[in-house]
């Protein structure tokens, strides 16, 4: 058992060890594991590993030329190598973070200021003649932009949820619909989130039909191709990027498809000079270090201190190379697509949603909805708590599913079988 009481006294690295593998190792859910399909996999690789130690070795901050020139710079050309990746034009300028929902609410933060309501020097709080915003998603969006919405001061009620059509893309003529009835309300349409790869299916939201959409409203498009973004280094995929240069925010997790160790999110925005006026804040005690250079990170966001994230995508993507990411994505593409022939072929089973991406989602079929939705529940508890393999179950048109995710670069064919059985001998 771990203490209760912390150390009074210094204790041997020998024992430290002993209770790491004695303690920690056997409580860890080991993301790492090739049988490990939960979520979107784990993209931990060596290199990555490596450059994990190298930071906390180094143990710079970030957050100015001047406190690490080194770690400013290199963010800067990781940056622009996955500009040129993603496809985006100059105009785009992107920051690290360490997650999609920090990086999504930063651009909404940006959105609400830009609808000229002084919210930076004025505040919220007791100005009666501010309009009700609302900003629009589709109902398979990640809940961060909810979150993003509680922080801002937006209201997690005015997210507004736009159904899905068939393929779980956001049906634009709902979009439409529901601004008609805001403005009608005299609300204020703010933004549209797009997402591109979501949580549960992986579906691709029509991001051009969306971009029309908030050029007649004037409305912020942000996208979120957290998941999603990553393949378009893969170049029979570069579809994903259609409407990319249209939006005025993207963010992506190179830590989610890219083989970089969590936690590792990317901000663009179209003019990013957009989000530095919003958070640039520079006390007496950092000017100095702040005077003169080119670009502070600490100015692109709420975190004053920052890590020195940029070496671990540095060292990842020059030890594959472009063509050595789009290769093992490839792979994974080709493992969801043959998993989903695996469950079509057993008649116990059935595809609960299209397989775009490295996701797959499917259904044991009981006698009814009810009792299917119970046995699928219960067969991710079991199989998770047998410790070969780990999925997720999620909910579809108020259905409960499991959900097998593909993305660590060590997963095999037999690796997947293997997988396949464990569920069919726990059915």
């Amino acid at each position: 058992a771990l203490p209760s009481t912390p150390p009074e006294t210094a204790e041997p690295l020998e024992q430290i060890f002993a209770d790491v593998d004695r303690v920690i190792v056997p409580g860890v859910a080991h993301w790492a594991h090739p049988q490990f399909m939960g979520y979107f996999g784990c993209t931990t690789t060596g290199p990555g590993v490596f450059a994990e130690m190298i930071a906390a070795a180094l143990n710079v901050n970030a957050m100015t030329w001047r406190t690490s020139p080194v770690a400013t710079e290199l963010e800067t050309v990781v940056l622009n190598w996955l500009r040129q990746w993603l496809g985006l034009p100059d105009e785009f300028g992107g920051v690290v973070y360490d997650t999609a929902s920090i990086g999504s609410m930063h651009a909404l933060a940006v959105a609400r200021e830009e609808a000229g309501v002084s919210v930076r020097t004025q505040g919220l709080s007791g100005r009666t003649e501010l309009p009700i915003f609302r900003v629009y998603v589709s109902d398979q969006a990640h809940s961060s932009i909810d979150k993003a919405a509680i922080a801002l001061g937006l209201g997690e009620h005015n997210v507004r949820k736009i159904s899905s059509d068939a393929d779980f893309r956001m049906n634009v003529a709902g979009l439409r619909e529901a601004i008609s009835a805001d403005l009608r309300k005299e609300f204020k349409p703010l933004a549209v989130v797009a997402t591109v790869g979501t949580t549960s299916t992986a579906s691709v939201d029509p991001v051009r039909e969306i971009a029309a959409v908030c050029a007649e409203h004037q409305m912020w498009l942000h996208i979120d191709a957290a998941y999603g973004g990553g393949l378009a280094v893969v170049p029979e995929c570069k579809w994903v990027t259609d409407g990319f240069d249209l939006a005025d925010s993207i963010v992506i997790n190179p830590h989610k498809m890219l083989f970089v160790p969590f936690d590792f999110s990317v901000l663009y925005v179209r003019e990013i000079e957009r989000l530095r006026r919003v958070f640039t804040l520079v006390p007496e005690y950092l000017r100095g270090d702040a005077a003169g250079a080119e670009i502070n990170f600490m100015d692109y966001g709420i975190q004053l201190g920052r890590r020195f994230r940029a070496i671990k995508a540095w060292m990842v993507w020059r030890t594959f190379g472009r063509q050595g990411l789009a290769a093992r994505i490839r792979e994974h593409l080709r493992l969801a697509q043959l998993f989903t022939k695996w469950v079509k072929e057993d008649a116990r089973f059935e595809l609960s949603a299209p397989t775009v991406m490295g996701v797959v989602c499917f259904r044991f079929k009981a006698a009814n909805d009810s009792e299917s939705d119970r046995r699928n529940a219960q067969l991710v508890e079991t199989i998770n708590a047998g410790g070969e393999a780990y999925l997720m179950q999620t909910k579809l048109r108020g259905r409960t599913v499991m959900r097998l995710g593909l993305g660590n670069v060590l997963t095999t064919e037999e690796h997947l079988a293997r997988v396949w059985q464990i569920i069919r001998d726990a059915v």
